[in-house]
């Protein structure tokens, strides 16, 4: 029986009907990215996502982002040019901390980094950038996860600097054939199926191909299957995706346990 782990970006809704979302999301997930102001999400959000993760006894991490509410995150900064390196290195610091602090209220500790949008996405292939957020993540406990693409600068950044790594699929996003995430600016980057979301998290399972954008076959090795709660009916595909999982025999459970 193959163990997995399903996760969800989280604490990220300004809206009663998006929050119902998360919050039905949160029910069914082992893992969740808690918005830690960026991108998203305040102390009050914060608070209110690491209370119901507690009571679901879910793992908590840290999604950090570049500092850019205004595009939720999504719009690549330029290092040198949109923002200096010891600026963004102290942003995800204070975003990271913060998020650990208002957990520890609540008796609760933070497991795992997994940065949000552009910033996940530019880590993938900028170096500079992957080693930036694992040098960050390290400074700040050297105990934490790191959570990102297969293969990736990411990955080789965390072995770097001493950190466990926990690579990640997403059910609900089309790739490109080198293994990025195909720009949500071009139109069917975000599985809009049900079904397609279903089997793209199976195959995800079995280590199976997956469709590229392309329409290529790509083959990835994951550990965490990871929804999105503001893609378009993301409280049934978090109730489908489990229910499938477990159908084909696999252990749903936190990945920073029972290793």
């Amino acid at each position: 029986m193959r163990r997995i782990d399903l996760n969800a970006d989280t604490g990220e809704a300004d809206r009663p009907d998006w929050l119902a979302v998360e919050t039905a999301v949160m029910a069914q997930i082992t893992s969740a990215n808690i918005a830690c102001g960026g991108h998203a999400g305040n102390k009050e959000s914060m608070a209110r996502t690491v209370k119901l993760a507690a009571q679901h006894q879910i793992n908590i991490g840290a999604h950090p982002a570049y500092p850019d509410r205004q595009n939720f995150g999504r719009q690549t900064l330029v290092l040198g040019e949109d923002i200096s390196t010891k600026d963004l290195k102290q942003t995800l610091m204070i975003q990271i901390t913060t998020l650990c602090e208002i957990a520890a209220t609540q008796g609760q500790a933070v497991n795992y980094v997994k940065a949000h949008g552009a910033l996940y996405n530019d880590a993938v292939f900028d170096q500079t950038k992957a080693m930036l957020i694992a040098e960050t993540v390290a400074d700040l406990d050297n105990t934490l996860w790191l959570m990102g693409a297969p293969d990736s600068y990411l990955t080789q950044a965390a072995k770097d600097c001493g950190l466990n790594f926990i690579a990640e699929g997403f059910v609900d996003r089309r790739y490109t054939d080198d293994g990025h995430l195909q720009s949500r600016n071009e139109v069917g980057a975000v599985l809009e199926s049900q079904k397609d979301r279903e089997d793209q998290a199976i195959a995800l399972l079995e280590e199976k191909p997956v469709q590229t954008a392309q329409n290529n076959p790509l083959k990835l090795s994951v550990d965490t299957l990871c929804l999105h709660s503001d893609s378009a009916g993301a409280d049934e595909t978090a109730r489908r995706i489990r229910q499938a999982l477990e159908k084909q025999g696999a252990k749903i459970g936190a990945f920073t346990h029972e290793q």
